[in-house]
């Protein structure tokens, strides 16, 4: 049985509501997945990516529950206590490594972030995960262009950037269980997001058409885009490739509100 939450979040003049349910599964084979995605309340635009992110996995997947990542609900259960870390890009920056521990370090869990634009089931992915391996993820071998952020903070270069933007966990592997309370909470990025928790032999790949970089990639079967430098709710990236299949996931409210948000910066 899943139990339904609500959870609401004021930024500045909004106020958001998110319905979702606490266990989020899609099932393979004979196994449970979990579907996390990372929120972040800070601004309309990115409550709205959360949105898109999961409209477009629903299109594909009506009978998927969707698991937001809430910065705040996390805090209030003290689940996460870490301090905030100025360079962090998003509210989900370090949330993400909870994963293991919210599926209890059990059966399979994904990991994305809030600006994906799924163009396939996300049940693919899972054709490429190898049991006896801890963690899956697109493999990138690139350089970010720009010295900032989206959001104007700077552009940190380091080895596997970007590889913890979509994650499969095997929860229940050895090198998964170091993904602890205590080490989310008080490791240091470098740990986390180069993947030191996990040994090299046990970390697999999934094709990099499932976190595909706009901006970054040509070709390919374009399974999931990924807004990686900024997307349409971002004022200097409202025009970015792939903004009208983004925006086509708004309601009209949406984007009037979405409009007059950009207008005021």
């Amino acid at each position: 049985m899943r139990i339904a939450k609500i959870f609401q979040i004021t930024s500045g003049t909004s106020t958001y509501i998110i319905k979702y349910h606490v266990s989020a599964i899609i099932k393979h084979g004979e196994q449970e997945m979990h579907l996390y995605i990372g929120f972040d309340s800070s601004n309309y635009g990115q409550q709205l990516a959360y949105e898109v992110c999961k409209r477009s996995v629903r299109k594909y997947n009506q009978e998927i529950s969707i698991t937001p990542l809430v910065l705040q609900d996390l805090q209030e259960q003290g689940i996460f206590t870490r301090k905030v870390d100025p360079l962090a890009s998003t509210e989900f920056t370090y949330t993400r490594f909870l994963v293991p521990y919210l599926s209890n370090y059990q059966g399979y869990a994904m990991f994305c972030d809030s600006d994906f634009l799924w163009r396939c089931d996300v049940n693919e992915v899972f054709n490429f995960i190898d049991e006896t391996e801890a963690l899956s993820c697109a493999q990138h071998d690139y350089t970010p262009s720009s010295s900032l952020k989206m959001d104007g903070k700077i552009q940190t270069v380091y080895p596997r950037k970007n590889w913890s933007s979509l994650m499969v966990f095997n929860c229940s592997h050895q090198d998964c269980h170091r993904l602890t309370l205590e080490n989310v909470n008080h490791q240091t990025p470098k740990y986390l997001h180069r993947f030191e928790w996990c040994d090299d032999q046990n970390l697999g790949s999934v094709p990099l058409s499932y976190n595909y970089l706009i901006g970054y990639y040509n070709s390919g079967d374009l399974k999931a885009l990924h807004f990686t430098d900024g997307g349409p709710w971002h004022k200097d990236h409202r025009h970015v490739d792939y903004a009208d299949e983004w925006l086509s996931f708004l309601t009209s409210e949406e984007k009037l509100k979405l409009d007059q948000e950009l207008n005021e910066k």
